[in-house]
């Protein structure tokens, strides 16, 4: 059913040929040159970071459960950043851009994938913080290899079901022309702007995606931290207790960072949307939160230090051979 004022638009559109606009930053025309410029440092500094912290991972020959979520955590934020920021990048570089409705739900779902994936690692490098606190003396038997790998795949393939899912749910309503979404990539809230429905079906479908892949991780986290909080409470050195603080800290930062966004954007009715304010917190987690997590990880992390100073006097002997 054509929601009212629809009628007043050109037509309702439901082809898979159809095109959208994505307007990107129109409105900001001109400040696009320094903001181009600016996103582009960024993205390569977030790009080399990561990429430094994932080839750091693999090249160590002895990988704690938390070193290999690390990695895994820097290959899904490399996938993440490549998805959205060059179609922003070009988007500033030459103002409006066209995109297909498979582009469109191509780019939608693989960002959800990518997001889902890293709110399921998150949780899992929780329960590894839980463990090792905690459980220190059965560390290594709760916490092999295998079990690693397991959560791991179960993180992919997790999210990548329910972010199927959420997208066909989306790209099955009928968009009212015209089909300019006001945002720099196909988000979701700003493509359900769109939608000429009165029904709730995709909120729902956004409601139930967002219980999966954000409320039930971080109440995985909030139940670890909780758990961790309690045993440390029984700690009487100061020592001690600031060492398995220490241990948790980064992690912490980085699912704040994390859930703080995503909570802003999708937790919510699709009466409130936004697209200024959602623009720009989604230029703080598809830009800002990226380039954070290496420099958090590289400074709060002993292990990741340790391995870029290897890497480093490796690289300081080959010059000098």
């Amino acid at each position: 059913m054509l929601c009212e004022g629809c009628m007043e638009r050109d037509n309702v559109s439901t082809g898979a040929t159809m095109e959208f606009i994505l307007l990107g930053f129109s409105e900001l025309l001109h400040l696009r040159v320094l903001l181009f410029f600016i996103f582009l440092i960024v993205h390569l500094v977030t790009l080399a970071g990561n990429t430094m912290i994932f080839m750091a991972v693999v090249m160590e020959p002895s990988r704690p459960p938390m070193l290999f979520f690390l990695g895994q955590l820097s290959a899904v934020e490399l996938c993440y950043t490549l998805v959205i920021v060059p179609k922003a990048l070009l988007s500033l570089a030459v103002g409006s851009s066209p995109i297909s409705m498979m582009g469109c739900a191509t780019q939608m779902h693989f960002f959800l994938a990518l997001g889902g994936a890293e709110c399921f690692l998150l949780a899992a490098m929780a329960y590894d913080r839980y463990v090792a606190v905690c459980q220190p003396l059965r560390y290594a038997a709760l916490m092999g290899e295998g079990l690693c790998l397991r959560l791991a795949l179960a993180c992919a393939l997790g999210a990548f079901a329910v972010a199927l899912g959420l997208t066909v749910a989306v790209f099955r309503l009928p968009f009212c022309q015209p089909l300019r979404i006001d945002h720099f990539f196909c988000d979701v809230p700003a493509v359900l702007s769109l939608a000429c429905t009165r029904g709730y079906a995709a909120e729902l479908a956004l409601l139930a995606a967002c219980v999966l892949l954000l409320l039930l991780p971080f109440l995985l986290i909030l139940a670890s931290y909780l758990c961790i909080a309690v045993a440390l409470s029984g700690v009487t050195s100061p020592v001690g207790r600031g060492k398995a603080f220490s241990t948790c800290i980064s992690h912490l930062a980085i699912a704040l960072l994390h859930y703080g966004c995503a909570t802003f954007i999708y937790i919510r009715p699709k009466s409130s949307y936004s697209p200024a304010q959602d623009k720009v917190v989604s230029l703080v987690y598809t830009n800002v939160t990226p380039l954070m997590y290496p420099l958090i990880y590289s400074l709060r992390n002993k292990e990741i230090r340790g391995i870029l100073r290897k890497m480093l006097r490796r690289k300081k002997i080959g010059e000098l051979g």
